[in-house]
């Protein structure tokens, strides 16, 4: 592996970005444009995407407009474990694509949901990326230290920006002249 995403190896995980939960994230506007970024792109290539809601009945759904961008064919698991992966469920459906051992992960919140998630994959073989400006939690101490504490467990740090350029992988393709715009602005 040289290190770099590689799209047809990839699926993208996008963790409990949920209504009820928005109003108390920091920075929480900027981590959803780069949630939406990453997504677009996954979409774009064909890359399996996958919603994790905790315990949606009392924090609701997955924000309108991101489920709207992950599409009819991003499925979404309820769970009420913090850990994707201690979710049954969820576990065997990220498992059952065999050929995409790469794990790009978004979401919330970065020190209990992601990180565990983070770290129980990476346990399990996966080859893990968090994109840093596309996770956050309700104070920056703990997304510091969440972010800290992954990469020394070996989760790969990107940005949304690097997991879009490396799945692109080159410029003037047709995947690339619809992406393009996104970045502009």
């Amino acid at each position: 592996m040289s290190g770099l995403l590689d799209h047809a190896q990839s699926q993208l995980l996008v963790i409990d970005v949920q209504e009820k939960l928005l109003p108390t994230i920091h920075a929480v506007e900027a981590m959803i444009e780069r949630v939406r970024l990453v997504v677009a792109a996954a979409r774009e290539l064909d890359v399996p995407i996958t919603l994790s809601e905790q315990y949606p009945k009392g924090l609701g759904p997955t924000q309108e407009a991101l489920r709207h961008a992950c599409g009819n064919a991003a499925p979404v698991f309820a769970k009420t474990a913090f850990s994707c992966l201690r979710d049954d469920a969820l576990e065997a459906h990220l498992a059952s694509r065999k050929n995409r051992k790469q794990l790009v992960i978004v979401g919330m919140e970065a020190h209990v949901c992601v990180l565990q998630t983070a770290l129980d994959a990476k346990a399990r073989g996966y080859d893990v990326f968090v994109a840093r400006d596309a996770v956050s939690s309700r104070a920056v101490p703990d997304v510091d230290a969440a972010l800290t504490r992954m990469a020394h467990a070996g989760v790969t740090m990107i940005s949304a920006e690097m997991a879009f350029f490396e799945w692109l992988e080159r410029a003037g393709t047709p995947a690339f002249k619809t992406l393009a715009p996104l970045l502009k602005g």
